[in-house]
């Protein structure tokens, strides 16, 4: 799922602001933006962000500024005169306009970079609370937005299941419906009186069973039940085995299509494939 968690908060005479948000993936993908200062610090950042955001897309940014605005940097000399020696080459190659090379080279990494020194433990501490607070807010984030996603799962679930409940009164209708189709085309081709009547019903009775759904209705009803006992279990990480059984699902209501020789069931089906969509959908989303 999504989260974002945002959190300023003053030390001394600088302000530390840290930001993390994600998008949805199947593994931990963390990209990390902070003071060059705190490099020695990385490895536990890491350590603070997988520990309890688990997976995603995830991006921190941690900035640590003075509040007024006097922080120290230096200029890479050799640096920046390598990249004006290269892409002035280049521009001049590929007969292009250099324009104003400088502002665009100060942009790039490295070029331009502070003189923050060590980093006093204090400092340090300060910085991994403001970090444990933006990812708490974080993890808010993604359970409201899992809450709504699980209020929304179970409307559709219990939308099928009524779909599911509304195909019983057609049944009866449809064999029926089926027996005098299969009765008249016999007649027209063979002649009424030359239709023996106990073959005819063997016949009748060997065609429903071919396209009785009684199997496939009772599965998608178990399926059903056993989605909404996965989304009740407390446990983080569900979307993989929500996805397997709406599956599933999709097999029962595309075989109830197959047999159905309904237009009246047909329709339920067409509706139980729309709501069975948007949970994959939703589904997806969460893994």
């Amino acid at each position: 799922m999504t989260g974002y968690g945002r959190v300023n908060q003053a030390y001394k005479e600088k302000n530390i602001s840290v930001e993390i948000r994600s998008l949805n993936s199947k593994y931990t993908d963390l990209r990390l933006k902070i003071p060059g200062n705190y490099k020695e610090k990385e490895p536990l950042i890491r350590k603070l962000v997988t520990t309890k955001a688990e997976r995603g897309k995830i991006e921190l940014v941690v900035e640590v500024k003075s509040i007024h605005g006097d922080e120290n940097y230096s200029l890479n000399q050799a640096l920046f005169k390598k990249y004006y020696t290269e892409l002035s080459k280049l521009a001049d190659e590929l007969q292009m306009p250099a324009g104003d090379l400088a502002p665009a080279i100060l942009r790039l990494p490295n070029v331009v970079a502070s003189q923050a020194g060590e980093i006093e433990e204090e400092e340090w501490q300060a910085v991994s609370n403001v970090i444990d607070l933006a990812i708490e807010q974080f993890q808010k984030f993604r359970r409201a937005e899992g809450e709504a996603m699980e209020n929304d799962l179970r409307l559709r679930i219990e939308a099928i299941r009524s779909l599911l409940s509304k195909v019983d009164p057609h049944e009866e209708t449809r064999i029926h419906k089926l027996r005098q189709r299969m009765q008249k085309n016999l007649e027209e081709y063979m002649g009424k009186e030359n239709v023996d009547e106990n073959r005819f019903e063997q016949e009748v009775m060997f065609y429903l069973e071919k396209i009785d759904i009684t199997e496939e209705k009772v599965r998608l009803g178990q399926h059903c039940t056993y989605f909404l006992e996965e989304l009740n279990k407390e446990v983080t990480l569900k979307g993989r085995k929500l996805s397997f059984i709406s599956q599933e699902m999709g097999r029962e209501i595309n075989t109830l299509g197959a047999k159905a020789y309904s237009s009246d069931i047909q329709r339920l089906v067409v509706s139980m494939k729309d709501e069975l969509e948007k949970i994959k959908e939703q589904v997806a989303n969460s893994m």
